[in-house]
């Protein structure tokens, strides 16, 4: 019996393991798909005066784009959010964890393809919408419900074949 509890312990350890590498490291579960967007006022990236609350989510479909100046594969995003024809959606930016100026400077050389862009400094609402990391999406409906999250950089494939089908589906 001594010899068997480490064999038994291995074994269930590496079921586990092996479990672990069939997982989709894309999906990210997140308990606020279905709620509300949880309370934040925040200034804008171009006036530190003027503040934003989550009412900015009421009565239009959004796409709420999380991006960083630091951020590699925002940078790659980026192109494709340019590119995208602006329609009947809401485009806005949530700036994570950056410096006020570096990010203006990024956007004069590259061009904003955000109606607006919420300046999260310290990441507080990042953190309140479960963010990982830079970049990540959500989808968020016309009563300021949060309906889909898509974690990694948005391009044209998972456009067509994620995002859009959404908000289609929410119009």
């Amino acid at each position: 019996m001594r010899f068997l509890l480490p064999f038994l312990i291995f074994s269930l350890l590496a079921f586990f393991l092996w479990r672990g590498l069939s997982l989709n490291n894309k999906v990210l579960p997140s308990p606020l798909i279905g709620k509300k967007v949880p309370h934040f006022e925040l200034p804008t990236l171009q006036n530190p005066n003027e503040l934003i609350n989550q009412n900015i989510f009421q009565k239009t479909i959004t796409v709420l784009n999380v991006f960083a100046s630091w951020c590699v594969i925002c940078q790659t995003e980026h192109r494709f959010w340019m590119d995208l024809p602006k329609g009947s959606i809401a485009l806005i930016g949530l700036n994570y964890h950056d410096v006020r100026e570096t990010v203006k400077h990024r956007l004069l050389q590259t061009g904003n393809p955000y109606q607006l862009i919420l300046f999260d400094e310290h990441g507080k609402l990042g953190m309140d919408l479960g963010v990982y990391g830079t970049p990540e999406t959500f989808i968020i409906d016309k009563k300021g419900i949060i309906r889909y999250r898509h974690v990694g950089a948005v391009n044209e494939l998972s456009w067509k074949n994620e995002l859009l089908p959404i908000i289609q589906s929410l119009e």
